[in-house]
């Protein structure tokens, strides 16, 4: 691959409707039946809204295994405990970076009765050497997250990977993660260079805007994702207004993938072990 080969929109994707926990509602856009992943990325789901009987339930004690969750919130307080004696409380603009390893169960549970809840929830791999180490937890209050004005018109915050020498706070080996939130003014555009053989996606979730160049360029609306490729160069401009979407891109594990339901491992009789110590409550 040229280092300096511009990169493309290979395909977009809208996300679907779901709900998951206690019926909370999502918009599912890794996952579902049009991208099941994209590797090392298992799940990517969007939740948004300002009626609380779509949120209140939030998401009861419940079990992972072999993976990693990414939860950021852009508006609303959930609070988050898990079996391993760690607590924390999710504000506006703050990370959960989860490793579940070997095992864990968590609540994830909003700390609102009114209001809008918004954010994401990633999912990320963890290679075969790594499932079954022990689970991790980092959080992140707003201000530890680094935040740039890189061009006219650009704001950027580096929750993972690299801008201009500034490093966000999440660090993963295994995966060399980039996660960055990066709000455009109409018409202003950045250019920013992805790390080499890392899978990528940018989803808009305000406004619009445009991936590419010359032929190549792709509008954006809100609410799509598109699946990056072809080279490492992005070009990234804002649409007809102001647009905000994240850039997610991580170094492909390349390992087969057995899953069901909260357990992620790489074959079908380490997934059926996953069932067995969870009821015999060995997470």
């Amino acid at each position: 691959m040229s280092t300096h080969a511009p990169v493309r929109v290979l395909r977009t994707i809208r996300g679907m409707p779901t709900s998951d926990g206690a019926g909370v509602r999502l918009t599912r856009v890794i996952g579902g039946t049009s991208l099941p992943d994209l590797d090392p990325f298992l799940l990517l789901d969007e939740f948004g809204t300002e009626k609380a009987e779509d949120y209140l339930a939030g998401f009861p004690s419940h079990p992972h295994r072999g993976f990693e969750t990414v939860t950021y919130m852009l508006d609303g307080r959930m609070r988050h405990k898990d079996n391993h004696g760690n607590e924390g409380l999710l504000t506006p603009g703050s990370v959960q970076w989860m490793t579940a390893g070997r095992g864990l169960v968590h609540s994830e549970m909003p700390e609102q009765e009114s209001g809008r809840m918004r954010g994401f929830q990633l999912w990320v791999n963890l290679p075969a050497r790594d499932k079954m180490s022990a689970p991790k937890y980092q959080e992140f209050a707003p201000d530890a997250i680094p935040q740039l004005t890189p061009a006219a018109g650009v704001r950027v915050k580096v929750i993972a990977g690299e801008v201009d020498g500034t490093a966000g706070p999440i660090v993963q080996p295994a995966t060399d993660p980039v996660y960055l939130d990066i709000g455009l003014e109409a018409g202003a555009a950045w250019d920013y260079r992805l790390p080499e053989g890392h899978h990528a996606f940018a989803y808009v979730f305000e406004g619009d805007a445009v991936i590419g160049v010359g032929d190549e360029a792709r509008p954006l609306a809100s609410q799509e994702m598109a699946v990056l490729g072809g080279g490492d160069a992005l070009h990234v401009v804002g649409g007809t207004r102001d647009a905000r979407l994240i850039l997610v891109a991580g170094r492909p594990l390349r390992e087969p993938v057995a899953r069901h339901g909260p357990f992620v491992m790489n074959t079908r009789q380490e997934l059926m072990q996953a069932f067995v110590d969870f009821q015999e409550g060995r997470f």
